[in-house]
This record gives structure tokens, sequence and C-alpha cells, in this order.
């Protein structure tokens, strides 16, 4: 595997997780944070708007990881696709913790 596989297993999980409560959010209904909120990412956006960024980051999520060969046989790409997933949710949890009083 060349290095850039690595690269590329790593920002797939971290686009899975994002599409996570983006696609929740807008499923339930709710309002969240996206990117094309005022101020960006910070104030809120329909619920359409956070299904169809959710679907968008399930697609970038997709190619990234058939590009990355993540393998369940390969415990070093799915240790860097845990460390992705788990960085972008603990970081995730943190900013949006507060998300009311933005």
């Amino acid at each position: 595997m060349e290095w850039y596989h690595y690269l590329s297993g790593f920002f797939a999980s971290v686009f899975f997780a994002n599409a996570i409560p983006h696609l929740v959010k807008g499923a339930c209904g709710d309002l969240f944070p996206t990117p094309f909120s005022k101020p960006m990412g910070k104030g809120p956006s329909s619920a359409t708007v956070n299904v169809l960024w959710g679907l968008l980051n399930l697609i970038i999520a997709f190619v990234l990881y058939k590009a990355g060969k993540v393998s369940s046989q390969d415990y070093l790409t799915m240790i860097i696709f845990f460390t992705g997933f788990a960085l972008k949710t603990v970081t995730g949890a943190r900013h949006f913790s507060n998300k009311e009083k933005m």
C-alpha cells in the first residue's frame, strides 16, 4: 500500500463521521449548522440542506474509502480509518456541544 491509500482511508472516515449528524438531524427535521449557514458553520441550516450535505459527505466518504483500499484484512488501514472517525466525532461533539449558544 502507498502512503496516499492510508491518507485516503483517514479522510474517508472523517467524511463518513461528518455525514452522520447531518443525515440524522435532517431526517428528524431539525435545524443544524452546515457550511452554508450564516454565520458559516454556526447558524442553523434547514433539514433539507442537512440531508443534502450529509449525502454529499457520504458520497465523498465512499469514493475515498474505495480509493484508500480500506480492508478488514489490513489492520493498519482499519486503525487509521478508526482514528479519523474518532477524531472527527470527538471534535464535532466538543464544537457542537454549545451550538445553542452560537
